[in-house]
């Protein structure tokens, strides 16, 4: 895996690098600005950057709107969002966009090895990885759809963790439950829902996007 790592703190970002290094993983290149992530890039077609949302010059969302224009550039990067906030509407913008190849991380996770080296492979494979407590930060700011009343203790447990960006073994796993067991919820989910199948929406997109909040908000 090849990845660029974009982070203004040098001790971080030294510290990152070491870890990806030790894991067999080659970090091609090294960004300390927004301008730096693009080039950086440009130059070596990595298959992931991670990428801290505050970064020079304006210390804002810098680093979010030079991942968003990187994959602009180049269809199909993933891309690994560190943050030591939450910021929300670029948390829901992720899930709004498809979230396939993007992830959204806390920066306190990344102490977690295991935790964080399984979403970097994760968003790389094409899949998602929303931390936990973004979830659960954003579920308690954001109005509520009334329809999630209907759901069960269990589904709202399944729903939860589908926003985490997890497949449906990885949640059954997580209960401790059947594969089968999480099928079923799921589908009671949808139908509680009011998401049939159609050509144009997601269902799993369109559960999780209601259980963040309005889906229309924008970045």
């Amino acid at each position: 895996m090849r990845i660029v790592l974009a982070e203004d703190d040098p001790l971080l970002r030294e510290g990152l690098a070491l870890l990806l290094g030790a894991e067999g993983l080659d970090v091609v290149a090294r960004a300390g600005t927004a301008d730096e992530v693009l080039d950086a890039v440009d130059e070596h077609r990595p298959d992931i950057a991670v990428v801290d949302v505050r970064m020079p010059p304006a210390h804002t969302d810098d680093g979010i709107r030079a991942a968003v224009e990187a994959r602009r550039r180049h269809p199909g990067l993933a891309v690994l969002v560190l943050s030591a906030y939450v910021e929300q509407s670029f948390a829901t913008e992720l899930l709004t966009g498809g979230a396939a190849g993007l992830g959204y991380l806390l920066k306190e996770r990344v102490g977690r090895v295991e935790e964080f080296l399984d979403a970097l492979h994760r968003v790389a494979s094409g899949g998602t990885a929303i931390d936990p407590e973004v979830v659960a930060q954003l579920f308690t700011r954001s109005r509520r759809d009334t329809r999630l009343d209907r759901l069960s203790p269990r589904e709202h447990e399944v729903l939860a963790l589908m926003a985490e960006g997890l497949g449906n073994s990885a949640v059954a796993e997580r209960l401790v439950v059947t594969d089968g067991a999480v099928h079923k919820h799921i589908r009671s989910i949808f139908a509680k829902l009011d998401l049939t199948p159609t050509d144009r929406v997601d269902r799993r997109v369109a559960a999780v996007l209601s259980y963040l909040g309005d889906p229309r908000r924008r970045l």
